[in-house]
């Protein structure tokens, strides 16, 4: 079968693929370190057949719950984990740790500089919710990226003895900034600590779990939270979240997840548990995957001409590419280009449209098998400068190069670059 795109679309991936390639075993090689501690977890904690199975009810004494959890705190390097299809979005997630911890007059400090806009309306700072912490008596403050990473020579100075709980937001959201590597995590909780060592260290790990070897609660973060429906979930989890850190802090999510006094000790398992065993063993590889799409795509649109973060070559602390297109018409005809080449809902045209927790419109594409799933080959971005699509995912590695051509064939017909 010929392939329909034009000659200087397939010229630019063969020169693409090219590049691509001599980055790869270092992917691999991470992968396979990752996969070999899962390995060595499930053995440690005897995973056998009768922990797939559902429960109902309020669940207690639910073994394959239990066990997942288990499981999920060791591969972490965390004392406990939350695990569970309760959770409706990684948001959801960060939003429980955040509730389940502050108080009233508790001030929370983002270091990261602004968080992304969901996260904002849980706040309830520039962009403000109904039920936020705002609302809550609980302050807040932001410590502006500088060179597209942290403030370091700010930093101490930024923590106080009232700052509670300092959110470190891992991967770029929407922005044109780097991700956090584990060693930037690793240093800024080591920082925060030495100013003030009761503060609360919180990794928004959403888009990071296993794009290195150690996950943030193994390098000094107090408690992370992410979705089952981005690389935790291997692709295979219909939905959910997780938490994973210190026992008394998650325990404290867990009240706010379910109620105080009752917390992690119910919630039943209504889906096949062995979805979420099965998918958190594939992470690793299906990360992998999405991680060498991220990079062939950084590889392709760099040679269209378009400014790419990170650049092919650059490390990465998430699986999210971000090409800067610099116009809307462009954003739009990206997504549309995507999900044309989507295994699912390829002949749905995306339009910009608002959504729930987002300030301007959002243009994306998303033809996934799991409604959202962000693991899977998908984009999206507010309609606003220096517009700039986030590109994520791809269950394989051959999807991505496919689907990013068919963006860059609906580009094309617009007569740019």
């Amino acid at each position: 079968m010929m392939y329909p795109f034009s000659r200087r679309i397939l010229e630019t991936r063969d020169q693409a693929l090219q590049k691509a390639r001599q980055l790869f075993f270092a992917i691999e090689e991470i992968s396979q370190k990752n996969t070999f501690k899962l390995l060595e977890c499930f053995r440690k904690h005897k995973v056998g057949d009768h922990h797939f199975r559902t429960t109902s009810g309020y669940a207690y004494n639910d073994a394959g719950r239990e066990k997942l959890e288990a499981v999920w705190a060791d591969v972490f390097g965390a004392e406990k984990a939350l695990v569970r299809t309760q959770f409706v979005s990684g948001t959801h997630a960060l939003s429980t740790v955040l509730f389940g911890i502050l108080r009233p007059g508790d001030e929370l400090l983002a270091v990261t500089g602004a968080p992304y806009d969901t996260m904002r309306s849980v706040i309830g700072y520039a962009n403000p919710g109904r039920g936020s912490l705002k609302e809550f008596g609980v302050a807040y403050k932001e410590l502006p990226m500088v060179n597209q990473t942290i403030d370091w020579d700010k930093l101490k100075a930024a923590v106080s003895p009232n700052t509670k709980m300092a959110l470190i937001q891992r991967s770029r959201g929407y922005s044109m900034r780097q991700p956090l590597s584990i060693a930037d995590i690793e240093k800024a909780c080591a920082a925060i600590k030495a100013v003030n060592p009761d503060c609360v260290c919180f990794v928004d790990n959403c888009y990071g779990e296993f794009v290195d070897t150690l996950e943030p609660t193994a390098a000094g973060a107090d408690i992370t939270a992410g979705s089952l429906i981005k690389n935790a979930g291997g692709g295979i989890a219909p939905t959910g979240g997780y938490i994973a850190g210190r026992e008394e802090l998650v325990e404290l999510a867990a009240f706010r997840l379910t109620a105080p006094g009752i917390g992690s000790e119910v919630g039943a398992s209504l889906i096949d548990n062995r979805l979420l065993f099965q998918g958190l063993f594939m992470a690793p590889h299906i990360t992998a995957q999405a991680l060498k799409g991220a990079v062939f795509a950084a590889a392709f649109f760099s040679l269209l001409g378009y400014h790419t973060l990170p650049a092919p070559a650059e490390r990465r602390g998430d699986i999210i590419q971000a090409i800067e297109l610099g116009s809307a018409e462009k954003m739009v005809a990206f997504c549309r280009g995507l999900q044309k080449y989507s295994p699912v809902d390829a002949h749905v045209r995306p339009e910009p449209s608002t959504m729930p927790g987002y300030a301007d419109p959002v243009i994306m594409a998303a033809g996934t098998f799991i409604q959202g799933a962000s693991i899977e080959l998908s984009a999206d971005g507010p309609l606003r400068p220096p517009f700039a699509v986030y590109l994520q995912g791809a269950l394989s590695f051959e999807h991505a190069v496919v689907g990013i051509m068919g963006a860059a064939e609906e580009m094309e017909k617009l007569g740019t670059k």
